[in-house]
């Protein structure tokens, strides 16, 4: 975690950045720098949505994204890259597919603050009549997550999912393709019924 300044004419104003959810940076409108720690409860207050694509030169999308919305990712790991945009709100994963290929959307998610709102919304899915798929505790994106799938009418998958707790921190800005060995059984971020790509077992979301 760290803390930039940024020059402004305005009132001191603070603007909570998530990189995940347990990783915070924090920009404040002051002139200097510091680090501090910041609970995982004080942090994602609010949901966000994710998008994850299948990319064949992860170096090189990480380039454009970051040019994109002028930021850096939060989270960079074998086959593995994620930005955590404040605005607009949203999780961008990027998954490292097969050279050559053109970038595909791999599956869709909504990113929400506990455990608690991931059961209320796999209830409320439920109660609408969709099946859903509970995975708990389930190592993913070199993360810890407790997440629930549902699919579209086109076979799209999504997922809602929050994050309590990182996985093999040690790979972080490590870009190895044989390190990339995060994702248990490959079920992780592959809703079932869905063509996502089992390629995900390797560094999924």
């Amino acid at each position: 975690m760290g803390l930039s300044s940024r020059r402004t004419s305005s009132p001191i104003v603070m603007t909570i950045v998530v990189l995940t959810s347990v990783d915070v940076r924090c920009s404040f409108g002051v002139q200097t720098s510091t680090s501090v720690d910041v609970p995982i409860e004080r942090v994602l207050t609010m949901s966000r949505v994710q998008l994850a694509l299948r990319v064949a030169d992860l170096d090189a999308a990480v380039d454009f994204y970051s040019r994109l919305f002028d930021a850096v990712p939060a989270k960079r790991r074998p086959g593995y890259a994620n930005f955590a945009i404040a605005e607009p709100p949203l999780k961008l994963v990027l998954l490292e597919g097969g050279a050559g290929e053109a970038t595909r959307m791999d599956h869709l998610g909504v990113e929400v603050p506990s455990t608690d709102e991931v059961t209320a919304s796999t209830n409320r899915l439920a109660e609408a009549g969709l099946a859903t798929r509970i995975e708990d505790n389930t190592t993913c994106c070199y993360a810890v997550q407790d997440k629930v799938w549902v699919t579209g009418p086109g076979g799209e998958p999504w997922e809602v999912y929050t994050v309590t707790g990182d996985a093999r921190p040690d790979l972080e800005g490590k870009t190895d393709a044989e390190l990339s060995a995060v994702a248990g059984d490959g079920t992780c971020c592959k809703q079932e019924g869905s063509d996502t790509d089992a390629r995900v077992a390797a560094s999924c979301c």
